[in-house]
Protein backbone atom coordinates (compact mmCIF):
# COMPACT_ATOMS: atom_id res chain seq x y z
CA UNK A 1 0.00 0.00 0.00
CA UNK A 2 2.99 2.39 0.70
CA UNK A 3 4.88 1.78 -2.38
CA UNK A 4 1.14 2.77 -4.15
CA UNK A 5 1.73 5.95 -2.57
CA UNK A 6 5.49 6.91 -2.80
CA UNK A 7 4.69 5.79 -6.50
CA UNK A 8 1.63 8.47 -6.67
CA UNK A 9 3.98 10.77 -5.56
CA UNK A 10 6.86 10.45 -7.24
CA UNK A 11 4.73 10.55 -10.48
CA UNK A 12 3.13 13.83 -9.22
CA UNK A 13 6.50 15.34 -8.97
CA UNK A 14 7.66 14.04 -12.90
CA UNK A 15 4.57 15.47 -14.26
CA UNK A 16 4.67 18.82 -12.17
CA UNK A 17 8.82 19.16 -13.10
CA UNK A 18 7.68 18.63 -17.05
CA UNK A 19 4.30 21.14 -16.47
CA UNK A 20 6.65 23.71 -15.40
CA UNK A 21 9.66 23.20 -17.83
CA UNK A 22 8.64 25.46 -20.52
CA UNK A 23 9.35 29.46 -20.62
CA UNK A 24 8.05 32.39 -21.78
CA UNK A 25 9.17 33.39 -24.80
CA UNK A 26 11.00 36.98 -26.23
CA UNK A 27 12.58 37.87 -23.09
CA UNK A 28 14.37 40.45 -24.42
CA UNK A 29 11.27 42.97 -24.73
CA UNK A 30 10.01 42.42 -20.97
CA UNK A 31 10.30 44.46 -18.70
CA UNK A 32 11.04 43.50 -15.30
CA UNK A 33 10.52 46.10 -12.05
CA UNK A 34 12.33 45.36 -9.17
CA UNK A 35 12.90 47.02 -5.50
CA UNK A 36 14.95 46.22 -3.04
CA UNK A 37 17.92 45.92 -5.42
CA UNK A 38 20.64 47.45 -2.98
CA UNK A 39 21.62 44.15 -1.61
CA UNK A 40 20.06 40.37 -0.96
CA UNK A 41 17.74 38.44 -2.57
CA UNK A 42 16.69 41.77 -5.36
CA UNK A 43 19.89 42.41 -5.83
CA UNK A 44 21.03 38.89 -6.92
CA UNK A 45 17.53 38.66 -9.08
CA UNK A 46 18.59 41.85 -11.09
CA UNK A 47 21.63 40.34 -12.37
CA UNK A 48 20.85 37.06 -12.76
CA UNK A 49 17.68 38.18 -14.72
CA UNK A 50 19.95 41.03 -16.72
CA UNK A 51 22.13 38.20 -17.64
CA UNK A 52 19.10 36.10 -19.10
CA UNK A 53 18.42 38.30 -21.55
CA UNK A 54 15.01 40.41 -19.78
CA UNK A 55 15.13 43.84 -19.67
CA UNK A 56 15.44 44.98 -15.80
CA UNK A 57 14.48 47.97 -14.03
CA UNK A 58 16.32 47.48 -10.82
CA UNK A 59 15.54 49.65 -7.98
CA UNK A 60 17.36 50.58 -5.05
CA UNK A 61 17.34 53.08 -1.80
CA UNK A 62 20.92 54.16 -2.17
CA UNK A 63 23.05 55.97 -4.86
CA UNK A 64 25.74 53.40 -4.23
CA UNK A 65 23.41 50.67 -4.89
CA UNK A 66 22.56 51.90 -8.26
CA UNK A 67 26.16 52.34 -8.84
CA UNK A 68 27.62 48.61 -8.19
CA UNK A 69 24.53 47.44 -10.18
CA UNK A 70 25.40 49.48 -13.10
CA UNK A 71 28.73 48.52 -13.08
CA UNK A 72 28.09 44.68 -12.91
CA UNK A 73 25.28 44.62 -15.70
CA UNK A 74 24.51 45.61 -19.08
CA UNK A 75 23.52 48.44 -20.53
CA UNK A 76 19.92 47.41 -20.87
CA UNK A 77 19.39 47.39 -17.24
CA UNK A 78 17.89 50.48 -15.95
CA UNK A 79 18.36 51.86 -12.22
CA UNK A 80 16.38 54.31 -10.34
CA UNK A 81 16.00 55.65 -6.64
CA UNK A 82 12.76 54.07 -5.10
CA UNK A 83 12.11 54.87 -0.97
CA UNK A 84 8.56 53.00 -1.21
CA UNK A 85 7.21 55.05 1.95
CA UNK A 86 7.26 57.98 -0.35
CA UNK A 87 3.88 58.20 -2.93
CA UNK A 88 5.90 61.24 -4.68
CA UNK A 89 8.82 58.88 -5.41
CA UNK A 90 6.69 55.70 -6.05
CA UNK A 91 4.34 57.73 -8.18
CA UNK A 92 7.75 59.46 -10.28
CA UNK A 93 9.05 55.68 -11.17
CA UNK A 94 5.66 54.82 -12.29
CA UNK A 95 5.90 57.44 -14.78
CA UNK A 96 9.30 56.34 -15.90
CA UNK A 97 8.46 52.98 -16.04
CA UNK A 98 5.47 53.86 -18.52
CA UNK A 99 7.18 55.84 -20.78
CA UNK A 100 10.13 53.15 -20.83
CA UNK A 101 7.92 50.49 -21.90
CA UNK A 102 5.45 51.67 -24.30
CA UNK A 103 2.57 49.83 -25.41
CA UNK A 104 4.05 46.88 -24.49
CA UNK A 105 2.87 47.17 -21.21
CA UNK A 106 5.24 46.08 -17.84
CA UNK A 107 5.78 42.45 -18.02
CA UNK A 108 6.00 42.31 -13.80
CA UNK A 109 6.63 43.57 -10.63
CA UNK A 110 8.67 41.92 -7.92
CA UNK A 111 7.65 43.64 -4.74
CA UNK A 112 11.12 42.39 -2.26
CA UNK A 113 11.80 45.55 -0.78
CA UNK A 114 11.68 45.34 2.85
CA UNK A 115 12.98 45.59 6.23
CA UNK A 116 13.14 43.44 9.75
CA UNK A 117 13.70 45.81 12.17
CA UNK A 118 12.51 46.80 14.66
CA UNK A 119 11.81 43.35 15.89
CA UNK A 120 10.78 42.40 19.74
CA UNK A 121 8.48 41.08 21.87
CA UNK A 122 4.88 42.98 21.78
CA UNK A 123 5.24 44.81 25.04
CA UNK A 124 8.91 45.75 23.61
CA UNK A 125 7.59 48.11 21.33
CA UNK A 126 5.51 51.05 20.36
CA UNK A 127 2.96 51.70 17.73
CA UNK A 128 5.26 54.13 16.43
CA UNK A 129 7.79 51.30 15.84
CA UNK A 130 4.49 48.96 14.11
CA UNK A 131 4.56 51.82 11.87
CA UNK A 132 7.43 52.40 10.56
CA UNK A 133 7.85 48.68 9.77
CA UNK A 134 4.52 48.23 8.20
CA UNK A 135 5.02 51.22 5.73
CA UNK A 136 8.02 49.66 4.02
CA UNK A 137 6.43 46.01 4.23
CA UNK A 138 3.20 46.18 3.57
CA UNK A 139 1.98 50.00 2.62
CA UNK A 140 4.89 49.86 0.00
CA UNK A 141 4.20 46.58 -1.47
CA UNK A 142 0.28 47.72 -2.20
CA UNK A 143 1.92 51.18 -3.09
CA UNK A 144 4.23 49.97 -5.88
CA UNK A 145 1.85 47.62 -7.28
CA UNK A 146 -0.85 49.47 -7.94
CA UNK A 147 1.05 52.28 -9.44
CA UNK A 148 2.31 49.96 -11.89
CA UNK A 149 -0.56 47.50 -12.30
CA UNK A 150 -2.11 49.22 -15.09
CA UNK A 151 0.87 48.57 -17.24
CA UNK A 152 1.02 45.33 -15.84
CA UNK A 153 -2.81 44.64 -17.09
CA UNK A 154 -1.79 45.58 -20.42
CA UNK A 155 0.94 43.31 -20.73
CA UNK A 156 -0.92 40.89 -19.09
CA UNK A 157 2.00 40.35 -16.52
CA UNK A 158 2.63 39.40 -13.87
CA UNK A 159 2.99 40.44 -9.85
CA UNK A 160 5.54 38.38 -7.68
CA UNK A 161 5.36 39.06 -3.98
CA UNK A 162 8.02 38.02 -1.37
CA UNK A 163 6.24 37.54 1.75
CA UNK A 164 8.12 34.78 4.42
CA UNK A 165 6.82 31.60 6.31
CA UNK A 166 5.98 33.77 8.80
CA UNK A 167 3.51 35.10 6.82
CA UNK A 168 1.83 31.81 7.89
CA UNK A 169 2.66 31.48 11.42
CA UNK A 170 3.48 34.39 13.78
CA UNK A 171 6.37 32.57 16.63
CA UNK A 172 7.65 36.26 17.51
CA UNK A 173 6.23 39.72 18.26
CA UNK A 174 6.64 42.66 16.41
CA UNK A 175 5.57 44.46 13.37
CA UNK A 176 7.22 41.88 11.24
CA UNK A 177 4.96 38.40 11.07
CA UNK A 178 2.00 41.25 11.08
CA UNK A 179 3.27 43.47 7.71
CA UNK A 180 4.00 39.33 5.85
CA UNK A 181 0.69 38.07 6.98
CA UNK A 182 -0.69 41.41 5.60
CA UNK A 183 1.17 40.80 1.90
CA UNK A 184 -0.25 36.98 2.01
CA UNK A 185 -3.44 38.88 2.30
CA UNK A 186 -3.39 41.16 -0.42
CA UNK A 187 -1.11 38.38 -2.58
CA UNK A 188 -4.90 36.49 -2.23
CA UNK A 189 -7.01 38.92 -2.74
CA UNK A 190 -5.29 40.43 -5.96
CA UNK A 191 -4.55 36.90 -7.91
CA UNK A 192 -8.60 36.59 -7.51
CA UNK A 193 -9.11 40.07 -8.71
CA UNK A 194 -6.24 40.53 -11.90
CA UNK A 195 -7.54 36.60 -12.95
CA UNK A 196 -10.41 38.27 -15.56
CA UNK A 197 -7.33 40.33 -17.43
CA UNK A 198 -4.82 37.22 -17.48
CA UNK A 199 -2.74 38.64 -14.58
CA UNK A 200 -0.86 35.96 -12.37
CA UNK A 201 -0.25 36.74 -8.78
CA UNK A 202 2.75 35.16 -7.17
CA UNK A 203 4.02 34.41 -3.78
CA UNK A 204 7.42 33.62 -2.68
CA UNK A 205 7.43 32.36 0.88
CA UNK A 206 10.85 31.54 2.05
CA UNK A 207 12.63 30.18 5.21
CA UNK A 208 15.64 31.24 6.98
CA UNK A 209 18.62 32.67 4.82
CA UNK A 210 21.78 34.52 4.94
CA UNK A 211 20.81 38.60 4.18
CA UNK A 212 20.90 41.57 6.57
CA UNK A 213 17.58 40.26 8.22
CA UNK A 214 19.40 37.24 9.63
CA UNK A 215 22.42 39.05 10.19
CA UNK A 216 23.55 38.67 14.17
CA UNK A 217 25.45 41.40 15.01
CA UNK A 218 22.50 43.64 13.16
CA UNK A 219 19.27 41.62 15.86
CA UNK A 220 21.58 41.70 18.50
CA UNK A 221 21.79 45.80 18.39
CA UNK A 222 18.38 45.72 17.50
CA UNK A 223 17.18 43.92 20.60
CA UNK A 224 19.98 46.08 23.47
CA UNK A 225 18.25 49.21 22.20
CA UNK A 226 14.32 47.77 22.83
CA UNK A 227 15.98 46.83 26.18
CA UNK A 228 17.35 49.98 27.37
CA UNK A 229 14.60 52.34 25.64
CA UNK A 230 11.91 49.99 27.38
CA UNK A 231 10.39 51.17 30.74
CA UNK A 232 11.84 49.48 33.54
CA UNK A 233 9.02 47.56 34.41
CA UNK A 234 8.80 45.62 31.55
CA UNK A 235 12.67 44.93 31.88
CA UNK A 236 11.74 43.49 35.53
CA UNK A 237 9.04 41.36 33.75
CA UNK A 238 11.38 39.70 31.62
CA UNK A 239 14.54 39.70 33.70
CA UNK A 240 18.17 40.21 32.87
CA UNK A 241 18.94 36.39 32.70
CA UNK A 242 16.09 36.46 29.21
CA UNK A 243 18.43 39.02 27.68
CA UNK A 244 21.18 37.17 28.07
CA UNK A 245 19.38 33.82 26.96
CA UNK A 246 17.92 35.79 24.19
CA UNK A 247 21.35 37.54 22.45
CA UNK A 248 22.66 33.82 23.04
CA UNK A 249 20.01 32.97 20.65
CA UNK A 250 20.30 35.24 18.34
CA UNK A 251 24.16 34.60 18.28
CA UNK A 252 24.58 31.33 18.15
CA UNK A 253 21.24 29.47 16.59
CA UNK A 254 19.48 32.13 13.73
CA UNK A 255 22.82 31.47 12.05
CA UNK A 256 23.47 28.07 12.13
CA UNK A 257 19.87 27.68 10.83
CA UNK A 258 20.09 30.13 7.85
CA UNK A 259 20.52 28.82 4.35
CA UNK A 260 23.87 30.43 2.86
CA UNK A 261 22.38 29.65 -0.91
CA UNK A 262 20.22 32.79 -2.17
CA UNK A 263 20.06 30.58 -5.45
CA UNK A 264 17.09 28.71 -3.89
CA UNK A 265 15.43 31.97 -3.24
CA UNK A 266 15.87 33.61 -6.43
CA UNK A 267 15.28 30.81 -8.37
CA UNK A 268 11.88 30.66 -6.91
CA UNK A 269 11.85 34.13 -7.95
CA UNK A 270 12.56 33.66 -12.05
CA UNK A 271 10.57 30.71 -12.41
CA UNK A 272 7.37 32.66 -11.13
CA UNK A 273 9.03 35.52 -13.60
CA UNK A 274 9.78 33.19 -16.62
CA UNK A 275 7.27 29.91 -16.65
CA UNK A 276 4.48 29.27 -18.66
CA UNK A 277 2.57 28.01 -15.52
CA UNK A 278 4.08 29.00 -12.41
CA UNK A 279 3.30 28.26 -9.28
CA UNK A 280 0.74 30.24 -7.11
CA UNK A 281 3.19 30.08 -4.07
CA UNK A 282 6.59 28.85 -3.89
CA UNK A 283 8.46 28.12 -0.51
CA UNK A 284 12.53 28.03 -0.70
CA UNK A 285 14.34 26.81 2.21
CA UNK A 286 14.32 23.51 3.99
CA UNK A 287 12.91 24.65 6.87
CA UNK A 288 10.17 26.29 5.32
CA UNK A 289 9.24 23.26 3.72
CA UNK A 290 9.73 20.32 6.82
CA UNK A 291 9.00 23.00 9.30
CA UNK A 292 7.46 26.24 8.97
CA UNK A 293 4.96 25.31 6.71
CA UNK A 294 3.89 22.13 8.34
CA UNK A 295 3.95 24.01 12.04
CA UNK A 296 0.97 26.45 10.48
CA UNK A 297 -1.43 23.48 9.56
CA UNK A 298 -1.31 21.60 12.97
CA UNK A 299 -3.87 22.95 15.49
CA UNK A 300 -3.29 26.12 17.19
CA UNK A 301 -3.16 23.90 20.67
CA UNK A 302 0.09 21.99 19.38
CA UNK A 303 1.98 24.58 17.60
CA UNK A 304 1.49 26.85 20.79
CA UNK A 305 2.59 23.94 22.76
CA UNK A 306 6.01 23.09 20.37
CA UNK A 307 7.02 27.28 20.23
CA UNK A 308 6.50 27.43 23.91
CA UNK A 309 8.47 24.72 25.12
CA UNK A 310 11.22 25.96 23.18
CA UNK A 311 10.77 30.03 24.89
CA UNK A 312 13.23 31.15 27.18
CA UNK A 313 11.72 31.66 30.83
CA UNK A 314 10.50 34.90 32.13
CA UNK A 315 11.61 36.11 35.35
CA UNK A 316 7.97 37.04 36.48
CA UNK A 317 5.63 34.37 36.36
Amino acid sequence: MYLYLVGLLLLYYVYRWFRELPRVPDKGNKYVYITGCDSGFGNILARHLDSKGFRVIASCFSEKGEEDLRKSCSPNLTTTHLDVRSQDIVAKVAAMIKDKVGERGLWAVVNNAGVSLPAGLCDWLTIDDYKSLLDVNLNGVIAVTLSVLPLIKKARGRVVNVASVFGRISVTGGPYTISKYGVEAFNDSLRVNMAPFGVKVLCIEPGFFKTNMTDSAILSKNVMYLWEKMPQEVRDDYGTEYLEKLLAVLTEKIEKISDGDLMKVVGCMEHALSAVRPRHRYSPGWDAKLFWLPLSYMPTCVSDYIMNSQAIPIAKK
